[in-house]
């Protein structure tokens, strides 16, 4: 079966000042599909045919196929990507919001950590937040790898410094498209929905 991609959950102007219409366009219509397009020619050579985008994640990770990695594991990303944002969607509740005073002390401290993260990611890659083992934490990973590929099995929430995610609202300030996305799209509920 065929790796799809999915419809984004509102329109490409819906998160508009903090991410723009253009870049959502491109950044979903042209550069998740281009990865999706490139996964579905990659996998059945690579004997992956018929598992499960979190098996060919965690195999082709394993196996050292960086064609599988990189595009395997950016459609594992935007999916989750698309699915955590919405535009000014208040703040963390019930059991996620004890979890981050518990693990971090404030809200603040993690979008602090968080931000740092994702800023002192060199080129190209993501900053996530993630429960391992029994704790939240945030961690960044390079290129198209995920936490998954780490053996984290659960992840909340991951933010792309791609420059293609932020280029044509924010230029070269990628602590300023950080900020914005922490403090104005991220859907916390969503978010929290990922604790299990």
């Amino acid at each position: 079966m065929a790796f799809e991609l999915p419809a984004l959950p509102y329109a490409h102007d819906a998160l508009e000042p903090y991410m723009g219409r253009e870049t959502l366009e491109l950044h979903h219509g042209k550069h998740h599909n281009t990865y999706v397009v490139n996964l579905n020619n990659l996998v059945e050579g690579a004997g992956l045919g018929g598992k499960s985008l979190d098996e060919v994640c965690v195999e082709g990770f394993k196996a050292a196929n960086a064609g599988i990695v990189n595009n395997a594991g950016q459609h594992w990303n935007h999916n989750l990507f698309w699915s955590i944002m919405k535009k000014d969607a208040g703040a963390p509740a019930g059991e996620l919001a004890k979890r981050i005073e518990h693990d971090f002390g404030t809200l603040d401290k993690l979008k602090e950590e968080f931000k740092a993260a994702a800023v002192s990611q060199f080129g190209s890659g993501w900053a996530w937040l993630v429960v391992d083992g029994d704790k939240l934490k945030v961690m960044k990973t390079p290129n198209g790898e995920n936490p998954l590929m780490h053996g984290i099995q659960t992840t909340l929430m991951g933010i792309d410094v791609w420059e293609h995610a932020y280029y044509l609202d924010y230029r070269n300030r990628r602590p300023d498209y950080v900020q914005a996305w922490l403090d104005h799209l991220v859907h916390w509920e969503a978010v929290g929905k990922r604790l299990g």
